[in-house]
């Protein structure tokens, strides 16, 4: 299953993105040169007509000196339940929690559901520690390269970000907490 930002959440942060690009004054050539995103996948991003990918739009955040939680509504007093990010027809989904941020990092926590037979893709993102999972119900099976780690229900987990990985469940539901450290450039 590839990654899918929700529908909603790619107009709302279409919308953003747009709103916060004109208050700079940038235009979508700039921010293409600035983001290394096309110009295209940007008016298209914009429009809602493109579903870029999470690693996609914080390239385009980090350019526009924001970040990915501030255009979803997350960073500060963001809904209480958070913003379903990304979900599948057969039931999994990822929740921005919350958000916080400091002089030298930005801190994210997410809620996923993850059932059998979907998956979802992480890149690393340039300069960012570990990760770390903390499994709430059933098995989570991280795949890396020739690699599995697997942590069952009521077990953490550093997940290195040095190479690409994938979160499945390792039995039908996998539900866990993650915590993702970005640096800020």
């Amino acid at each position: 299953m590839t990654e899918q930002i929700r529908p909603e959440v790619v107009v709302l942060l279409g919308n953003r993105i747009r709103a916060v690009r004109q208050g700079k004054d940038l235009s979508v050539v700039k921010l293409a040169e600035l983001s290394g995103v096309s110009r295209r996948m940007l008016t298209q991003i914009e429009l809602g007509q493109a579903n870029p990918s999470i690693a996609t739009v914080d390239r385009i955040a980090s350019a526009l000196g924001t970040t990915f939680p501030a255009l979803a509504g997350v960073l500060g007093e963001g809904p209480p339940e958070g913003v379903e990010v990304w979900s599948t027809p057969n039931g999994s989904w990822a929740s921005l929690l919350q958000a916080v941020q400091t002089s030298q990092v930005f801190v994210e926590m997410w809620k996923w559901h993850l059932v059998g037979g979907d998956r979802y893709h992480v890149s690393p993102a340039a300069g960012a520690p570990e990760t770390m999972a903390h499994v709430l119900q059933g098995q989570l099976l991280v795949r890396s390269g020739s690699s599995d780690l697997r942590v069952d229900a009521g077990g953490s987990a550093r997940i290195g970000n040095t190479a690409d990985h994938t979160f499945e469940a390792g039995t039908d539901v996998a539900v866990f907490l993650g915590v993702v450290t970005m640096p800020r450039l």
